[in-house]
């Protein structure tokens, strides 16, 4: 993509001996959201580190909004808003008082920054706690006002590393929300997380990293493709279950049939549109069904497909 917001070519980055970001290039366009999705422990915050001009990359590239890091810093940095992992904020100040005084670091002065700071509060749904300390805040606050220092400049590329760990679910919607607004802006957001359900809801294209390596990236659905795009229906019943796998079987969707006791196990291409006539098929050679499960391919299957682990081990 020419127009490419953030532009990320062959990162490296090695601790001494081990290799913690090896080879990684993705890019993302004008309000594009792009998920980093891996473990703990995968290089997801090395690889944004090194984007936001925390850490020196060994090898590789990162321009932002035309401007190459690595030539200009202070210059690529205008263009980024980041959200770190660990809260950066100070306690004894109100949500207010820290927004103004980060946007004073962000060269924000007068009538612009309190209209800002007015526009932030509302965005991240803090502006009835605006004059409290931000120390009486609850964990998913003093995330959601983390998220508005880093909106403060309206950068052209928000990063966001793991924004919704430790909080409440009430406030972890809300942290969603407000980043789901962000894309419709036309901002570019980099996404970081480890929840699948996170990933699936917020991003256009995913990154699959694990061991400090992208393993794939595309669409959700794209990504599903790389196991076979297969679905499993479980059909559980009594009766004729010989009968009923041989003539389920013979159904044209269906790839392969597997008795496990009472139920059969299929191995079925669209089974939304292929249930339909495996029931038919089941029923009609007599099997009783008590139960039909439909279960579809999920990123912790890409996961599990690409690295052989679960995404959470």
């Amino acid at each position: 993509m020419t127009d490419a917001v953030l532009r990320v070519d062959g990162l490296v980055k090695r601790f001494g001996s081990a290799t913690a970001v090896d080879d990684v290039s993705f890019s993302i366009a004008p309000g594009e959201t792009l998920g980093l999705l891996g473990p703990n422990g995968a290089g997801k915050t090395t690889t944004i580190s090194m984007i936001a001009g925390l850490l020196v990359p060994d090898a590789g590239s990162v321009t932002v909004a035309g401007v190459q890091m690595a030539d200009d810093p202070v210059g690529a940095r205008r263009h980024i808003g980041l959200v770190p992992q660990d809260l950066a904020i100070y306690p004894d100040l109100s949500a207010r008082a820290n927004l103004d005084y980060f946007g004073r670091l962000q060269g924000l002065r007068g009538a612009a920054l309190r209209r800002r700071i007015g526009e932030v509060l509302e965005m991240v749904g803090l502006a009835d706690r605006a004059k409290e300390p931000s120390k009486r805040f609850s964990g998913g606050m003093k995330r959601r006002l983390n998220i508005g220092i880093g909106l403060l400049h309206q950068p052209d590329l928000l990063v966001l590393d793991e924004p919704t760990v430790g909080v409440d679910p009430q406030s972890r919607n809300s942290i969603l929300e407000a980043v789901e607004a962000l894309s419709v802006e036309g901002m570019a957001v980099l996404y970081t997380t480890h929840y699948m359900e996170e990933a699936e809801r917020l991003c256009d294209r995913i990154a699959i990293v694990d061991d400090g390596r992208v393993r794939a990236e595309g669409t959700r659905d794209q990504l599903i493709e790389l196991t076979g795009g297969v679905d499993t229906i479980r059909l559980t019943g009594t009766g004729a279950l010989d009968t009923g796998a041989e003539a389920v079987g013979r159904v044209p969707a269906v790839e392969r049939v597997v008795r496990d006791g009472s139920t059969l196990v299929l191995t079925v291409r669209s089974a939304p549109t292929a249930v339909a006539p495996i029931v038919n098929a089941a029923t009609g050679a007599g099997l009783s069904l008590t139960d039909v499960e439909i279960s579809r391919p999920d990123l912790e299957s890409v996961f599990l497909h690409l690295t052989g682990k679960a995404l959470r081990d």
